[in-house]
């Protein structure tokens, strides 16, 4: 639930009031909000398509500083967000938060008349869906939720391949992702306190210590993140959303546990599986080994679609002896030339120009995050959730 004594609220312009008319030759004005690894990459990238980035917003002052001696020395350093979103210079923010500031920083800036790019997934909870649509949808504000696979190419060839019917029916989607945590050692984490504002970035989580390994692995603590299924998963999940156009699971199950990684919170080893009209999904994800990385796996009645961030295959039914374990040549195929991400900016910057909608919108993408809390409800509560 959105904490409406922590989130900046402002009265809803209209589309232009609040930022600068662009024509097709115009610089686009960019602030970075909680500018740790991920957000400077995706600053980096809107600088390298010929956008202009202004000004950097972190609670951690180190941060602020590296994105601004790495990526625009003559940007501003601005320790709380809610100052940047007042220049009324700024065309468009990336937000790069930890996930429990998502919305409250994306609502604040549409409401200030900023365009948005914001990290996924979209939301921390279920509740918040609702708010973030209905405060994009009066604001008139472009905003491209960070699922980069709808702007990568080999992603949009392979739905082409799912929606001529190439695969037949489709009544199990598989999808995984292993990364490999093992390597942490939490006692040599630390943090510099006296630069940390640490109650602003706690914001409406509870009350607790300073702790540099929540601070630093935010992901797979609850009060910050979701674990496997949102930081993971829902990137897969948005694409078998897209891939299947169904977006409301009818319900969610899910197991594992903190099985090895004790000092996380989330687990560290976990299955999931959501039924939807007419096909089911199952996830699972490991954090002890990294073979294999993230897939999906369409299993359609007349192919197979194996598909991840490197590539695409899609293997006929009916050439190998049933079941036999090895594949047979793919019918289709495509290697993947670069990061999507750089594509996905780049949709983001155009519709900035063009008041399109982007690739990545609002409305299709909360739904991914959705199905991901409903999951993590499931796991939590131990029983299955229906939607």
């Amino acid at each position: 639930m959105i904490d409406s004594r922590r989130t900046f609220l402002m009265a809803a312009p209209t589309a232009l009031s609040m930022s600068r008319v662009l024509g097709a030759n115009d610089r686009i004005r960019v602030g970075g909000i909680g500018v740790g690894g991920r957000a400077r990459l995706l600053c980096q990238y809107a600088k390298d398509q010929g956008a202009e980035l202004v000004a950097f917003s972190d609670v951690y002052e180190p941060r602020r500083r590296e994105a601004r001696e790495k990526l625009e020395p003559r940007a501003e350093e601005i320790p709380d967000y809610r100052r940047l979103l007042e220049r009324k210079d700024i065309d468009a923010v990336i937000i790069g938060s930890p996930d429990h500031w998502h919305v409250p920083m994306a609502i604040d800036a549409v409401r200030a008349g900023k365009d948005v790019y914001v990290e996924k997934p979209l939301t921390k909870t279920v509740a918040e869906g609702p708010h973030m649509e209905k405060a994009v949808a009066e604001s008139g504000r472009v905003v491209q939720v960070g699922y980069q696979q709808r702007s990568w190419e080999h992603f949009q060839a392979a739905k082409e391949i799912v929606a001529s019917g190439k695969l037949g029916r489709i009544p199990l989607v598989l999808s995984s992702w292993y990364q490999n945590y093992t390597r942490t050692d939490p006692g040599k984490l630390t943090v510099e306190t006296g630069k940390l504002d640490w109650k602003r970035w706690l914001g409406s989580a509870p009350e607790q210590p300073v702790n540099a390994l929540r601070y630093f692995r935010w992901r797979w603590f609850w009060d910050f993140g979701g674990g496997h299924l949102t930081d993971l998963h829902s990137h897969y999940g948005d694409v078998i959303h897209w891939y299947m156009d169904a977006y409301e699971p009818r319900t969610a199950a899910a197991s594992g546990g903190v099985h090895i990684l004790k000092f996380l919170e989330c687990p560290d080893t976990i299955t999931a599986a959501w039924e939807y009209p007419g096909f089911s999904v199952n996830y699972s994800g490991a954090l002890t080994c990294t073979l294999e990385g993230g897939n999906i796996v369409f299993r359609g009645e007349r192919a197979m679609l194996k598909i991840n961030r490197d590539g695409f295959a899609v293997y006929p039914e009916g050439i190998v002896p049933p079941e036999k374990s090895h594949l047979p040549e793919p019918s289709d195929s495509m290697r993947s030339t670069r990061d999507g991400t750089i594509d996905h900016m780049q949709n983001f910057l155009d519709c900035v120009r063009s008041r399109k909608e982007p690739n990545a919108p609002v409305r299709l993408c909360s739904a991914a995050a959705r199905a991901a809390h409903l999951a993590n409800q499931a796991y939590r509560t131990g029983r299955m959730v229906s939607a």
